[in-house]
C-alpha cells in the first residue's frame, strides 16, 4: 500500500463544512492491494474483515476508515473473486452427502451478479435510519448504486457501491446534522487496473462498465489521482 500527499485544501474548502476543511488536510491515498484510489482527510485505519454474502459463504475484505470530528470516511473492499470456486466446492459437499435438486444448486453467479444490490439493501436497513435517496449511479462510469440516509443521531450518510473486476467496493462517508456532504471524498473515487493506472471508461451507448460483462473502451490510461 502507498500513500501519496498533496496539498488539496482548496478543494477542502469547497467541499467540506467550513471548520472542518479549514483545519483538515486532505492527501490522496492509494491502496494497491486493493485496486483503488481515494481521497481521505488524514491516514485511515486498515482492518481485515469477513463478509457474509448474500448466499452463505464467507468472503474477505478490509475496511479503509477515518472518524474525526463526528465525521467518518470508509472503503470497504470485500474480495469476491474466489467466490465461484467457493460456492461449487459447497455444491459439490451437498452431492456429496446425498442431497440434490434446489438443495445442491449454484448460487454463485447469483452472489456475485446481486451483490451491489444486498449491500445497498443492507445500508438501507440499519437500524433507525431514513432512506433519503437510493438511485443508479456510477463512478468513471463503472455503474453501481446511491443510497443516501438520515440517521438516528441526525448525521447523514452517503454511500456509493460498485463491482469492479470481481470486488465489491462500498465507499461511505457520515457528516453531522446540517454538516454540508464531503464532496471531495465522493468524486476522488478511482478504480485502479492490474498496473495500477486509474480506470475510466467510455460510453457505449447506453452501456457502463458492468461487472462479468465484455468491459467498454476505456478513455485513458491515466495514473491515479495525486500519483506523479
Amino acid at each position: 500500500m502507498i500513500r501519496v500527499s498533496r496539498n488539496v485544501a482548496a478543494l477542502a474548502l469547497l467541499f467540506s463544512a467550513p471548520v472542518f476543511a479549514q483545519s483538515t488536510s486532505w492527501t490522496p491515498y492509494v491502496s494497491e492491494q486493493d485496486y483503488f484510489a481515494v481521497t481521505f482527510p488524514g491516514e485511515p485505519n486498515v482492518e481485515d474483515i469477513v463478509y457474509p454474502t448474500e448466499y452463505r459463504i464467507e468472503l474477505p475484505g478490509r475496511v479503509h476508515s477515518l472518524e474525526d470530528r463526528g465525521y467518518r470516511y470508509s472503503v470497504t473492499v470485500v474480495d469476491y473473486t474466489d467466490a465461484i470456486d467457493i460456492h461449487l466446492a459447497r455444491n459439490a459437499r451437498c452431492r456429496a452427502e446425498g442431497g440434490d435438486g434446489d438443495r445442491c444448486q449454484d448460487d454463485g453467479p447469483e452472489d456475485i451478479r446481486g451483490a451491489i444490490v444486498y449491500a445497498s439493501w443492507n445500508i438501507m436497513n440499519r437500524d433507525g435510519v431514513d432512506v433519503n435517496h437510493y438511485a443508479h449511479y456510477n463512478s468513471d462510469r463503472v455503474e453501481g448504486h446511491n443510497v443516501r440516509l438520515t440517521n438516528a443521531d441526525g448525521s447523514r450518510t452517503n454511500a456509493t457501491i460498485h463491482m469492479h473486476e470481481d470486488r465489491l467496493y462500498i465507499i461511505e462517508s457520515t457528516v453531522p446534522p446540517r454538516a454540508p456532504a464531503p464532496g471531495i471524498f465522493q468524486i476522488s473515487m478511482q478504480f485502479l487496473d492490474d498496473e495500477y493506472q486509474a480506470v475510466r471508461y467510455d460510453w457505449v451507448g447506453t452501456q457502463l462498465y458492468s461487472n462479468g460483462y465484455p468491459p467498454p473502451p476505456r478513455v485513458d490510461n491515466s495514473p491515479a489521482r495525486g500519483t506523479p
